[in-house]
């Protein structure tokens, strides 16, 4: 079980990392675009779209690495004055009955609902989907296959969370917290 949240963990580290970078080439693009268009007049619509993608990406393929490093947002009335193993309880609990499921969820209706052949990324794929927009990225489907990667790494991430918790619930086996 060790093994396997070290992996995970490794991997989220990984990713939320590279993907980091993409921050920098997403301000350097909004730069240039708001340059372009209110200095020289001119705008091009694909860099524009790019800095969209850019910060899906960054949200999707970060979220594992925001979770590993326990940077998601939550409304923390109790929480924080929760010993070390209540706070572990509620973070398994959440990871296996909230963030797992719904994540899963996502994954099943963007892949499998109502069938595959008709699913949102499928079909996005089979068409060669691209902007609507003139001059704008010729290949939107690549954006949409983003979504049910980042699901599935913050699920992955949320397994090595549960293997995490029960780990630390295993050795804090003190009933007086």
């Amino acid at each position: 079980m060790e093994t396997f949240v070290r992996w995970i963990d490794t991997f989220s580290e990984w990713t939320g990392r590279t993907v980091m970078w993409l921050t920098t080439a997403m301000v350097l693009i909004i730069v240039y675009n708001v340059f372009s268009r209110y200095v020289l007049q001119h705008s091009i619509t694909a860099f524009t779209e790019l800095a969209w993608h850019f910060y899906a990406l960054i949200f999707l393929m970060g979220a594992a690495y925001t979770l590993k490093h326990d940077g998601h947002v939550r409304v923390d009335l109790l929480y924080h004055r929760f010993s070390d193993r209540k706070k572990a309880w509620v973070n398994l609990l959440g990871a296996l009955f909230f963030l797992i499921p719904v994540s899963a969820t996502i994954i099943w209706y963007l892949l499998m609902s109502p069938s595959f052949e008709r699913s949102f990324v499928v079909q996005s794929w089979r068409f060669g989907e691209g902007s609507p927009d003139p001059g704008g990225l010729p290949a939107r489907y690549l954006i949409k296959t983003a979504i049910p990667i980042g699901f599935f790494f913050l699920i992955l991430q949320g397994i090595a969370e549960i293997f995490r918790n029960i780990l630390f619930l295993r050795k804090t086996n003190d009933p007086s917290n």
